[in-house]
């Protein structure tokens, strides 16, 4: 692999818009991952999935994803940013691009996994060239970034999907020209880490994680786990389980409940910010768990209000665990270990993202979806109160 830097003239690139053009990149890449949650019905009923095959799809892009993390995505602290945000993007076009033609399982499985390299490539790269532009910000951006993303991709799906033509096309041609977009502005853009030698021993597969990070990240592995696996859950089978338990079947109102979790958590994210990060960790757990809860109740009770409304206190704990947890951890890592610290915090994520919604997926032609829902969110809420009992007493010391 080539160490060599995008080259640019140096009065073309602006240091001021940087930060603004790695934010709204970053939500690109992530409203495209969330993109086809709403039409995973359409491909269900197109292509005769069951729940498994739909959980395996959208897994396959955690995976790939992961892959991503372990390798290719921690070179931009070797070659550059910007020669890695190039591969990103161009792996996200042949992505949404494969969407665009799938017609079969075999094709939305290959989307996924390109998807998921260009994601895991963009989200490290992308989150440290915020963390080099914007370092008081960085943390904050990187977890309001991904739950904007995530709710404006399944809404946007899914108002496409509901009232206009092309339903399992139109968002993938807008998100391709909103990518395409933002391939001819990257020269604009600042390159802010100069090359080092390395890049092949970067590529093989190996977790970096700063020591002074080892004991925070093990700590806040539980509200880790369970944030992210309902994420995972909300992104996969959200949709049908809306239809199971409440018998709505409109792709909007179930792109709006997942959609309620990512905004609240982006907003909770943004909000808690200046908080302390310890006891925003607390909280965050203790919201988490009690909004798990509540939407737990709901789904028993078939109401699709009090879901949103367990729903959005699940998510003000999702966001503002995110945003505490990366501000727990980015201060840990120098310059050059940045790259490497977020893709190790994200294997561990998309990991929780992706095995309990397989295992969801395989629970529930057997047990049904709702029972399999109420005992996943009992395993959640739990987990999230496992981190609020550590953290507790660690905090008493």
């Amino acid at each position: 692999m080539s160490t060599a830097c995008v080259s640019v003239p140096a009065r073309s690139a602006s240091p001021s818009i940087t930060p603004v053009y790695a934010t709204l990149t970053a939500i690109t890449f992530s409203a495209v991952s969330a993109a086809p949650t709403p039409i995973y019905r359409f491909y269900r009923e197109a292509l005769g999935l069951t729940p498994f095959s739909i959980t395996l799809v959208f897994a396959t892009y955690s995976f790939a994803m992961i892959a991503s993390f372990l390798t290719v995505a921690r070179l931009s602290d070797y070659v550059g940013r910007k020669p890695m945000i190039v591969l990103a993007l161009g792996l996200n076009a042949v992505a949404l691009l494969l969407f665009f033609v799938a017609e079969s399982a075999g094709t939305l499985i290959l989307a996924r996994a390109v998807q998921g390299i260009a994601t895991g490539v963009a989200l490290a790269t992308l989150g440290a060239l915020l963390a080099d532009t914007a370092p008081r910000w960085a943390a904050t951006l990187n977890s309001v970034t991904a739950f904007m993303g995530l709710a404006l991709g399944a809404l946007m799906s899914g108002v496409f999907v509901t009232f206009a033509p092309w339903p399992t096309h139109l968002v993938y041609a807008v998100l391709l020209g909103v990518t395409l977009a933002e391939m001819v502005i990257l020269p604009w853009i600042v390159e802010t880490t100069s090359r080092k030698a390395g890049a092949w021993s970067g590529i093989r597969p190996r977790l970096t994680v700063p020591k002074a990070a080892a004991a925070p990240m093990a700590r806040l592995f539980p509200l880790t786990l369970s944030a992210w696996a309902l994420g995972g859950f909300y992104l996969s089978l959200m949709p049908s389980l809306m239809i199971a338990a409440t018998g709505v079947r409109s792709p909007l109102v179930g792109a709006a409940v997942v959609s309620a979790l990512m905004i609240s958590g982006g907003l909770s994210s943004l909000a808690t910010r200046a908080f302390d990060a310890g006891k925003t960790v607390r909280a965050s757990a203790a919201l988490l768990a009690i909004g798990i809860v509540l939407t737990l109740f709901a789904i028993a009770a078939g109401s699709p209000a009090a879901m949103v409304f367990g729903t959005i206190i699940a998510g003000v704990g999702f966001g503002a665990s995110y945003g505490s947890s990366l501000r727990v951890l980015l201060p840990l890592a120098s310059a050059h270990e940045r790259a490497g610290l977020l893709s190790a915090y994200f294997v561990e994520s998309y990991l929780a993202f992706a095995l309990p919604a397989i295992a969801a997926g395989l629970a529930a032609p057997r047990f049904g979806l709702v029972t399999t829902a109420l005992f996943y969110g009992s395993a959640l809420a739990l987990s999230a109160l496992v981190t609020l009992a550590v953290e507790t007493a660690a905090a008493r010391r």
